[in-house]
Parts: structure tokens; C-alpha cells; sequence
């Protein structure tokens, strides 16, 4: 079985997450294939789209969450995600048990003999009226019947499990900071979720293994599952089998992919990248070596934002003062310092209008 090294490995993610080369794709389209982005900071997403796309319009991606072509639902890992209306739909279900689930590891004393149907059915009943509210009013006047949980159980519970709920613009929109306020993702897009299928088959969980491995392959089930949050896919895999190609990475894992999805040569220049806090490119793998050191495993989970240089995090930024402000981790060329600076002078215009370009890149102790 072919062996993938860790550059290989890379590239590949690289291509497959549109930042070896920009891509021409319309917005939505973009959305639909990384399989959506993560989107807990509502503003991040509008920057991991720009990194990604060639003449990306913000007010492109506002237009579509107005439009309710794109939605933002709690859906992957239980986090909130950007994803096209088509795909909520069809994947929400899929997603119950593990949302609930997680759900109760973290109010699991609260909510402990809860009819959790009960609930939902009360959940459902408070938001027949289409008024969109904040899961502290969702909350508050569930604990009217339910008094010991407490509000922000019941609201979690219902929001994040156990109703399917779109978070409202203006919330998520191109420079605009507003409160979360939910209704049913049926009623906002007047369709109903897909429900499973009736004879047991899991159609769903094979299509989000073909989405996963086209916007993450090659990679192991173990990632398929760190991306996803579900851990019942083994037989969604193992009915693709034949439909797929296999290899090994440099420490035996089985990683699995589409035949003919791009692997580039690992010798492929790959441009400087400003990723957004939480991107997926990181997130969406267990192993997580072939994009970030071990020694900084811990900034994709801290809401980092991060620089790659030669396809790898090699530094943080953030804005300070309308200036783009680099951090390095290692210690960079002068070619690197170039690359960054340019591409850091690109992002600072892209977020103040053109108004800025300014990049400040400051020593690091690494």
C-alpha cells in the first residue's frame, strides 16, 4: 500500500481546502464544498472565504444568509457552522444522537431524569409562533414547567439537540454585531428536514463520508470523526469500500480517500495563507500533523488565528490598531518574511476597505 509522507498529506489538504490556489467558485458553492465553515465567531468565516476564492465579495455571503441559501445551525462537533440550506436539511437528522449527547456530558446532573421527547415537544410548541427568540427567553420560559434544570440547560438542550434551529441574520453578517436570536431551521426555510431512512440504510452518513474525503482526503476514520463529531459511521465506510482508494501514512494509519480526488505532487509551492480562528483545515482532523506542529496543537482550539507558510502554521496574527500583526512561531526567511508581509498587506486591505494595508510583523521568541 502506498505510504503518504506528511508534505503529501499536506499539499493534498491544501488542495482539497482551496488554498494551494484560489479558487473561481461562486460563494455558495465554496460553502457546499469545504462542507461548510466554522462559524462560532460570526465574522471569521468572511476571512477563511477571502484566503480561498479570487475577488471574494463579503456582502456576497451576507446576500445568501438573508437569502436562506446559507444557514448558521448548530451542526459538526455540536459547534455552529455556515452551511447551504440543502445541506442542513439533508444532514441535520444524521446528527441528532451525538448532539444530544453532547449536550448531556456537559448537563448530564441537570437535566438527569428529563423526558428529553417531552421537552422537544414543549420546545416545538414555544416556537409555533415563528417569533424569533434568544436562548435566554427560550430558556426562562421553559424553567416555568421545568424549574430545577435551570434556564440555560433547558435552552442549550433544546437549542443545540433537540430543535433544529437556524441562528437569524443580522447575526453573522459582513461587519455587523448582533444578538443570537433562533427560530426552526424548518420553518425559516419552508422545507422539512430529510428524516433517516426507513429501512435502516444510511445513505446520509455515506454521502458525508464522500463530502469529507473531497474537501479533507486522504485521511483516517479517525479524522472522519473528529470532523463530524459522530461516532456511528463504520458502516457508511465499509459500504464504500470498493468505491474507494487506500494508503498509509508515515505511522501505518489506513487513510482513505476518492479515487480521483487531487493529490499534488508534494514538491508543489504553496502560497502564504491567513486562516481564520476555528478553520477547519485544522479542526477537521485526529491527527492534525500533517498541517500544524505538535508543539502548537493547542492554538486550534483557542480561537487562534494562524499564518501558513509553505503549507504549514508558522505564525498568529490578529488586527492591532487597523495593522495586521504577525506573530511568527519559527523563525523565517527573509523570502518568507516577504511572502507574509505581502499577503498580510492584502488581508489589512480586504478588512478595512482598502483604507489599510499596514503589517506589522513582530519578533517572536521562536
Amino acid at each position: 500500500m502506498t505510504v503518504l509522507s506528511l508534505r503529501a498529506l499536506n499539499r493534498a489538504t491544501l488542495a482539497r481546502q482551496l488554498l494551494l490556489d484560489r479558487a473561481d467558485l461562486p460563494v455558495r458553492d465554496a460553502v457546499a464544498h469545504l462542507g461548510g465553515l466554522q462559524a462560532q465567531e460570526p465574522q471569521e468565516p468572511f476571512v477563511g472565504l477571502w484566503s480561498r476564492l479570487r475577488a471574494f465579495d463579503p456582502a456576497r455571503l451576507s446576500e445568501l444568509l438573508v437569502g436562506r441559501s446559507i444557514v448558521r445551525t448548530h451542526l459538526m462537533r455540536r459547534t455552529i457552522h455556515l452551511v447551504t440550506a440543502d445541506d442542513a436539511l439533508a444532514w441535520r437528522a444524521r446528527h441528532d444522537a451525538m448532539l444530544r449527547q453532547r449536550v448531556l456530558g456537559v448537563y448530564r446532573r441537570e437535566l438527569a431524569g428529563m423526558d428529553l421527547d417531552e421537552l422537544a415537544a414543549a420546545g416545538r410548541a414555544l416556537m409555533a409562533d415563528g417569533e424569533p427568540r434568544s436562548m435566554p427567553e427560550i430558556g426562562r420560559a421553559l424553567a416555568e414547567r421545568w424549574p430545577e434544570p435551570g434556564p440555560r440547560a433547558l435552552g442549550e438542550m433544546l437549542i443545540g439537540a433537540l430543535v433544529p434551529m437556524v441562528q437569524l441574520p443580522p447575526r453573522g453578517l459582513w461587519r455587523t454585531k448582533a444578538g443570537v436570536r433562533n427560530v426552526p431551521l424548518s420553518s425559516w426555510l419552508g422545507r422539512e428536514i430529510a428524516p433517516p431512512a426507513p429501512d435502516g440504510s444510511d445513505p446520509v452518513g455515506r454521502e458525508l463520508v464522500r463530502r469529507y474525503l473531497a474537501a479533507f482526503g486522504p485521511a483516517a476514520t479517525a479524522d472522519l470523526r473528529a470532523w463530524s463529531g459522530l461516532a456511528g459511521l463504520p458502516a457508511a465506510v465499509a459500504g464504500l469500500r470498493e468505491e474507494l482508494v487506500t494508503f498509509r501514512d508515515e505511522r501505518g494509519r489506513e487513510l482513505l480517500d476518492l479515487p480521483d480526488a487531487p493529490r499534488p505532487d508534494p514538491d508543489t509551492p504553496a502560497p502564504v495563507r491567513f486562516l481564520p480562528a476555528f478553520d477547519n483545515t485544522i479542526l477537521g482532523y485526529d491527527d492534525r500533523s500533517r498541517i500544524i506542529d505538535t508543539a502548537h496543537r493547542g492554538l486550534s482550539v483557542a480561537g487562534v488565528r494562524v499564518v501558513l507558510v509553505d503549507g504549514r502554521v508558522s505564525a498568529t496574527w490578529n488586527v492591532e490598531d487597523g495593522a495586521v500583526t504577525v506573530t511568527p512561531l519559527r523563525r523565517f526567511s527573509q523570502a518568507d518574511r516577504s511572502a507574509v508581509a505581502e499577503e498580510g498587506g492584502a488581508m489589512a486591505s480586504f478588512l478595512s476597505d482598502g483604507d489599510d494595508d499596514r503589517v506589522r510583523i513582530v519578533e517572536s521568541p521562536h
